[in-house]
């Protein structure tokens, strides 16, 4: 057992949700939200007010939603909100989706262009971190020519 599980066992950093747990992690590349359990129509809007609490101007957002075991229909409308915000706010996000979640969202296909979806919060924060690497190889030339 892990500090986590011990930590999360015992409710410390964890917001309860009526069947969705939810913790969230600052990290040095992004801010990592995990939820985990049942997202439903009792609980959807109180899950999303708290996902929405941690869009940050200036710092990107992992969404782990990878140990959700039941995710409504409705929750469609949790992720474009949190789309929407995140534009508004120029958050970069990424989503990291359950089998549950692939189910509703990545099945037609049709969602896998809407949203950046990874297959771990780990290839979530490495997609962060080149990407990073990749601007700072861009403005490189420019800074030499301007010094």
């Amino acid at each position: 057992m892990t500090i986590a599980h011990v930590a999360t066992r015992h409710g410390y950093g964890t917001f309860d949700c009526g069947g969705a747990q939810i913790r969230a992690h600052c990290r040095h590349l992004a801010t990592v939200v995990t939820v985990w359990g049942d997202v439903d129509a009792e609980n959807l809007d109180r899950v999303g007010e708290y996902i929405r609490r941690f869009i940050l101007a200036g710092n990107p957002l992992v969404l782990d939603l990878s140990e959700l075991s039941h995710f409504a229909a409705a929750g469609i409308s949790l992720l474009h909100r949190v789309d929407d915000e995140c534009r508004a706010a120029s958050v970069e996000w990424t989503l990291v989706a359950s089998p549950a979640v692939m189910e509703l969202v990545g099945g037609s296909g049709e969602y896998e262009t809407v949203f950046a979806f990874t297959r771990s919060t780990r290839e979530a924060l490495r997609n962060l971190a080149d990407a990073i690497v990749s601007r700072r190889q861009l403005v490189l030339p420019l800074i030499k020519k301007t010094a």
